[in-house]
């Protein structure tokens, strides 16, 4: 009896193996995983129910469990759906059989490393409540995390590059929340490697001992190094909590113990920055729960705290940021920045020698002396010379029959004109840009961030005999907000001379990390507490994985067909 139940046992396993094998391997491009390397092709992260009406507050997080805030299961997989806008009517993708892998890399993006007891941060704008559902970015409690969750995400790469081996990963911006030189250092020592000491000022331990609480020393694992990785700037690489240039003022409030006082930007556009207004307040990190300090209206205050200053804080400019990634352990070295030529924060790079295929990295964001219509400078640009960087890069890639991939922080396209997310100055702009990129049919993918947001937009030819002129844009989700997400692209070159781009949401994997662990229940409560759950999930921003088909110009079909050729397939 006993041998028959353990022959029986042995068939349910191998019955799982061989079904999660074939769920898998629906084509060959995608191998059985090693234990823990799961993407939501396997399973997604789903919130549990809770009130219908919010009885606590964002940074109430004592109370998160008593109410049920943040809790969460793991749901269904979330398979493939195939797109076909760019192909020409009638295309059903029956003819297209597996082809060839081209390249297999990674996207992380808006992890918004975080100093959460600077005092020169905007936590104050959480607590006006006409602002309340917009301003998860000025507060969240995940932000306690943001180095235990990048390392996590990392950890997961790691994972998934044992089952099928990156060529390269991308990191599209906004790696530090506000600029600083210790924010921009812990992004590139958790890549790295290194001991992260993520508390800042006086040392803190809300919970005596070692690895049980946010402030706590840890040893991050690192990147794998035989995975390069490049860097692309974003917005809050270089402003104010992404949003304004530093003044003088707010430069030295940064190394102070004087918490930063700020009109409301959102209203009083730049004159705010020289306003004092408000108190935007900190975090006590000496505190289990990194309660709120010193934030309020100033006139109705009595008395300011005094926060332990930290020299570490000070705020980088541009050229300061990209120098960082030049003192680095993994490659290459500088992560892109070393090898600017004409254009500050743009480069190009090809991740295979034998590869026709060129990325093009771009710092689209808003230039420190653009005049920002919206009063904020968080829209897209391409002024002072980058729009004609980008266009000769292009237009080489172009005559040397080279794809071509553009990485940026700011995606195109996508929002209404006047938007502070979308471009600077207006949609003229933009949509000029846009009808240039499409001239271009070797240009496949504009990949981006910035709008926290997992969404796939079509760029289709204005010309319908030539189809190859379209491109997609694949946005991916940020590291900081649920879900916490990161993308794996993995282009494969078909037999019907078309590519097709396999775009999955990743879930960090916390299961043995209670601090990332923590992190992802905070962050499923601040959506359920902002009241944004409902769009998010809504919105199809929780792990939707895409088949995104690419049409090829007659020049690229007979190139790619030599390439699988040449690698024997």
């Amino acid at each position: 009896m006993k041998e028959k139940r353990i022959i029986t046992l042995n068939i349910l396993c191998m019955l799982l193996f061989i079904s999660i094998g074939c769920r898998k391997n629906e084509d060959s491009h995608f191998p059985i995983p090693v234990p823990g390397a799961y993407t939501t092709l396997d399973r997604t992260i789903v919130p549990d129910k809770v009130p219908d009406s919010a009885v606590i507050k964002p940074w109430d997080i004592a109370l998160f469990s008593k109410y049920g805030y943040g809790k969460w299961h793991y749901g269904p997989m979330s398979p493939f759906e195939k797109k076909l806008q760019l192909m020409p009517y009638g295309y059903t993708g029956a003819s297209e059989s597996n082809g060839t892998i081209l390249l297999n890399f990674f996207a992380i993006t808006d992890i918004h490393i975080t100093d959460k007891e600077s005092p020169t941060q905007s936590i104050y704008y959480s607590f006006i409540p006409w602002m309340f559902k917009s301003t998860i970015s000025c507060y969240s409690p995940a932000m306690l995390y943001s180095t235990h969750t990048l390392d996590a995400a990392i950890q997961t790469i790691n994972k998934l590059q044992k089952q099928s081996a990156f060529d390269f990963g991308l990191t599209l911006g906004d790696m530090a929340n506000s600029s600083m030189y210790n924010e921009t250092r812990w992004f590139i020592d958790i890549l790295d490697g290194k001991k992260i000491n993520p508390d800042s000022g006086k040392k803190d331990d809300p919970i005596a001992g070692p690895g049980n609480d946010y402030q706590d020393e840890f040893q991050a694992a690192g990147l794998d190094k035989s995975i390069p990785w490049y860097a692309t700037m974003g917005n809050h690489d270089h402003f104010l909590m992404g949003a304004d240039p530093f003044n003088d003022r707010i430069r030295n409030n940064a190394t102070s113990s004087e918490i930063l006082r700020l009109g409301n930007v959102f209203i009083d556009k730049k004159a705010a920055l020289d306003q004092e207004t408000f108190s935007m307040g900190t975090i006590d990190g000496s505190t289990r729960y990194g309660d709120i300090i010193g934030a309020g209206k100033v006139a109705e205050m009595t008395s300011f705290p005094v926060i332990p200053s930290d020299p570490d804080r000070r705020i980088l400019a541009k050229q300061q940021t990209r120098a960082e990634f030049s003192n680095t352990t993994t490659l290459p070295l500088g992560h892109g920045f070393e090898n600017i030529t004409t254009m500050d924060g743009c480069y190009t790079f090809e991740p295979k020698a034998d590869l026709p295929l060129r990325i093009i990295v771009i710092d689209d964001t808003q230039d420190e002396t653009d005049v920002p219509g919206t009063g904020l400078y968080g829209a897209g640009s391409l002024a002072n010379g980058r729009e004609a960087w980008l266009m000769a890069q292009l237009q080489a890639g172009q005559q040397e029959g080279k794809l071509m991939i553009i990485a940026a922080h700011v995606p195109i396209g996508v929002e209404p004109n006047g938007s502070m997310l979308g471009w600077y100055p207006d949609q003229t702009e933009e949509n000029r840009i846009i009808a240039e990129l499409k001239k271009y049919p070797n240009l496949i993918l504009w990949a981006s961030g910035h709008r926290h947001r997992s969404q796939v937009t079509a760029f289709t030819s204005d010309d319908a005999d030539h189809p190859e002129n379209g491109f997609w844009e694949v946005e991916t989700k940020s590291l900081k907000e649920f879900p916490q997400q990161f993308r794996t692209f993995r282009i494969v070159s078909n037999t019907d001379n078309t590519l097709s781009i396999f775009v999955t949401n990743v879930d960090a994997e916390v299961i043995d990390n209670p601090l990332a662990a923590t992190a992802r229940s905070y962050a499923i409560a601040a959506a359920q507490l902002y009241g944004i759950m409902d769009d998010v999930i809504a919105n199809d921003r929780t792990g939707k994985n895409y088949e995104l088909i690419v049409p090829l110009s007659n020049e690229m079909q007979s190139k790619m067909a030599d390439y699988r050729v040449k690698v024997g397939k």
